[in-house]
């Protein structure tokens, strides 16, 4: 489980630096891409996407989710890193506590777009581990574009 933390920690630790490099004005503008997301609002989505899945699915945690908002998210960069932070510490207690090869103590909604199988919840782990690396590619993209100028 330490592997999976590690490169998990290297996707949040990567979006984080992002949002930070960027700032408050730039890290919640979009680039004038079709359907692009702010870096901050990405963000927020991942925080709460790994903290339902890891939270919620696999370790049967209550935890609230608006999907919409998350996309429309804005505000100061210090305040969404240290949810990042926070949600690290949740993280680790639910990978560790972890019953691999268990089901999930909830199915997830469909409009959260997860996959289209029934998954164990080490199977919910590792969708955690797929959304938030391709978000942090994502999010490289989305800061080279914003740097280019190209805000919408």
């Amino acid at each position: 489980m330490n592997d999976y933390l590690y490169f998990v920690g290297r996707a949040l630790d990567g979006m984080s630096g992002i949002v930070a490099g960027l700032g408050d004005d730039l890290a919640t503008a979009r680039p004038a891409l079709p359907g692009a997301n702010s870096p901050y609002a990405l963000l927020t989505d991942c925080v709460a996407v790994a903290d339902y899945w890891s939270g919620t699915l696999v370790a049967g945690r209550a935890v609230a989710r608006d999907r919409d908002a998350e996309f429309t998210a804005t505000g100061p960069v210090g305040p969404l890193l240290a949810k990042v932070r926070a949600l690290r510490d949740r993280l680790a207690a639910d990978v560790r506590g972890a019953d691999l090869d268990g089901p999930l103590h909830v199915e997830p909604p469909r409009s959260f777009q997860g996959p289209d199988r029934p998954l164990t919840r080490g199977g919910a782990l590792l969708h955690v581990l797929e959304e938030l690396a391709q978000h942090h590619g994502q999010m490289e993209i989305l800061r080279d574009a914003l740097h280019a100028g190209s805000r919408a």
